[in-house]
């Protein structure tokens, strides 16, 4: 059953824009190509079996993809990235220049990230407005690099 939720939804998303999070690139094949959506709300689940999660709009047009493709990519991005993956927050399809690692018909797979997580599907949950994904993880690969935050509605970086 849903509710009207009590608090006022502008001051909700200023609030959870506080927690300084990392910034993800996802990726997976649809039938118009590679697509790809940026997030940051990217978590692990569990280690045995390896499972992350992660969430997207039940409104956003790149979600039928992901419906559809039962594997994708999860890219943990780095600083010197931003620039580049900019463009995935407008455009699904933004692969043009990026330097990418061969994965045959597989996920499109972002070389320089942080950490690179390749997944099958494992469950999909309704919840809200939003379905969590959770995928299951078959390869790890890692990096060195300042890590890309996103904070209180911008981007930035610690190091």
């Amino acid at each position: 059953m849903t509710q009207a939720c009590p608090v006022d939804t502008r001051e909700f998303r200023d609030a959870l824009s506080t927690f300084a999070t990392g910034v993800a690139l996802i990726t997976t094949q649809s039938e118009r190509g590679p697509v790809g959506i940026m997030v940051n709300s990217f978590a692990s689940v569990s280690l045995d079996p390896p499972l992350v999660l992660w969430s997207i709009g039940n409104d956003s047009k790149r979600k039928p993809a992901f419906d559809a493709n039962p594997l994708s990519a999860i890219h943990v991005l780095s600083n010197a990235q931003k620039a580049d993956c900019m463009a995935f927050t407008k455009n699904a399809y933004a692969f043009e220049g990026l330097p990418m690692a061969d994965n045959g018909d597989g996920p499109p797979l972002l070389s320089g990230c942080l950490a690179r997580f390749e997944c099958e599907e494992y469950a999909h949950h309704l919840a809200g407005d939003h379905t969590i994904i959770i995928t299951r993880v078959v390869r790890v690969t890692t990096g060195e690099a300042d890590p890309l935050v996103f904070h209180k509605g911008s981007f930035g970086t610690i190091s």
